[in-house]
This record gives C-alpha cells, sequence and structure tokens, in this order.
C-alpha cells in the first residue's frame, strides 16, 4: 500500500476544488499562490494522474479530481469530528461570528449587547468581512452574510427582504423635495449591491440623472455612510439597518426592492459547541 500523500499537498487540493482558485486557497492557507501550485504539481505526479484543468484564468477539476474530492473532504471532516470528540474545544475558545462592517455597527450592535447581558459568560469575537470571498467556514463558527442565501454547504437564515433608498444628513435632505433636485449632488456608490443608483434613479423617473452629479466610490457601505453623515453627499443604504442610525435621514420615501439580503449562516457540517450554540438561537429569534 502507498504511503498517503503529505497533509500539506492534500489541503492545498481540498481548498483549491473548493474555491477553485490556487490563488484563494494560498490566502486561505496562508501561503503564496504558486506554493499551492507546486504542492497540487507534486500531488498528482505522486497519483500520476491530472486533479485540474489549468485555463488561462480559471481552474476546473479533471473527473479523477471530482471523484476524489468527496473522499478528501470527509477524511477532514472526520478528522476535525474525532479532535473534537476525543479533546473538546478548548474551553477559552471564542464564538467567532462574522459578519460586514455595516451590519455590525447597525443590526448587530444592540442585538449582540442583548446577548451579552445575558450570556456574560460567553466570549464572542467579531471578525469583519466585506465581500462574499472573505466568508467561509475557516475560523467562523457562523456568519452574517450579504447576498441571495444560495451558499453549497451552508444552512442560511433570512433576516428579513430589503430594499434601498437615499440617505443623507438632516442638512443635506432640507435641500431635496423631489427625485430631480439630486441634480449636483455627490452621490456615493459602494461596490458589490444588485441594487445601485442608476436602478434608483429609473424606478424614480428620473434615468441618467447620476450624470448630472460629482460621486465617491467605496468598497464598502460603512463608508459610504459616514461620508452621508458628514453631508458629505447621498448614499443608498438597506431600509432595516436606517432605523439603527440616528444621523441620517431619508429624503425620500421611494426604494428599490433587492433579491439579495442578510442571512444568518453556519456550515452544514460543522460540530457545534455549546457556546455557539446559544449564539445562533439567539440571532435565530430575528430570522424569518
Amino acid at each position: 500500500m502507498k504511503p498517503l500523500p503529505p497533509v500539506l499537498w492534500l489541503q492545498a487540493f481540498e481548498a483549491a476544488a473548493r474555491t477553485l482558485s490556487f490563488t484563494e486557497a494560498g490566502n486561505e492557507l496562508g501561503v503564496t499562490q504558486s506554493a499551492v501550485s507546486q504542492r497540487i504539481r507534486l500531488l498528482e505526479d505522486r497519483l500520476g494522474q491530472k486533479l485540474f484543468v489549468r485555463h488561462p484564468r480559471s481552474l476546473t477539476l479533471t473527473p479523477a479530481g471530482q471523484a476524489w474530492l468527496p473522499s478528501v473532504e470527509e477524511a477532514f471532516t472526520r478528522l476535525a469530528e474525532g479532535t473534537a470528540e476525543v479533546f473538546g474545544p478548548r474551553p477559552e475558545a471564542p464564538v467567532t461570528l462574522r459578519a460586514t462592517p455595516v451590519m455590525q455597527q447597525t443590526w448587530l450592535a444592540p442585538r449582540l449587547l442583548e446577548f451579552h447581558r445575558s450570556h456574560p459568560q460567553v466570549a464572542v469575537h467579531l471578525v469583519s468581512a466585506i465581500w462574499t470571498e472573505d466568508f467561509g467556514p475557516e475560523g467562523a463558527d457562523l456568519e452574517i452574510r450579504y447576498g441571495r442565501g444560495d451558499w453549497e454547504g451552508f444552512e442560511a437564515y433570512s433576516l428579513g427582504t430589503e430594499s434601498m433608498l437615499p440617505v443623507c444628513s438632516p442638512e443635506v435632505a432640507a435641500r431635496l423635495q423631489k427625485p430631480a433636485d439630486l441634480a449636483g449632488e455627490t452621490l456615493l456608490h459602494a461596490l458589490g449591491f444588485a441594487v445601485g443608483w442608476q436602478a434608483w434613479l429609473d424606478k424614480a423617473g428620473v434615468p441618467g440623472l447620476d450624470t448630472q452629479c460629482p460621486s465617491i466610490t467605496c468598497d464598502n457601505q460603512v463608508t459610504t455612510l459616514s461620508l452621508a453623515a458628514r453631508g458629505g453627499g447621498v448614499a443608498l443604504t438597506h431600509d432595516s439597518l436606517l432605523a439603527e442610525r440616528d444621523d441620517l435621514v431619508a429624503p425620500f420615501s421611494l426604494s428599490v426592492p433587492s433579491d439579495e439580503r442578510f442571512w444568518l449562516v453556519r456550515p452544514v457540517r460543522l460540530r457545534w459547541r455549546q457556546e455557539a450554540g446559544l449564539l445562533w438561537d439567539w440571532l435565530m429569534r430575528f430570522a424569518d
């Protein structure tokens, strides 16, 4: 019987097969893209078969890679479960909750404080993520994600439907009586959302008005809302989050529904600690 390949090679294969990216696999494992590529090549040489088809900008699994992946995933899962069964988690280990910064500062903050008052014995580690690619099972007990809820390998529960509407400081709102008054105002754009300014302006009956407006584009909603609160322009935000802010107002009642929303998420295969279950159950009270 041939000896098993080194665990580092198997980790590289599992991460690359799941993300279909040597770069993303390297980010997860804390090594370079070239290191992952080298480990995969060594693994392929050991097995005598190719595991990936390398395209100019992407990867796909070969039939052999597709057939082998479930066995590798099951082996890592069983190893994690067996370790927890025999040794248990460190009792001092905090419950790690990953969420976007805007969700942390608005919706999550008061609910997390209520949880802490009710369960002061549970240590919580809050981790920030902005893009979908920032999320994943590594190191997080549970997450609050934004999207359509169609993540393979996770159970997801909606935190409510979402609509997007403009918000700004009271001073800016005082000069906005109708959507056409946005002409000349700075529009603050946050990347990564299905509904943006163009969709809202179209529904408001002033399509193309953004061409008459200065703009600032940010990679996260925290920054656009901070700029708006300082009188720096008008931002779009989720109507569910506006109620959590006292420094922003909505100059117009018109909102645009989105098929994206916030979700409470956890990996299906994760073995749960009691402390993580307490926080999950607490946040599930606010799910649909």
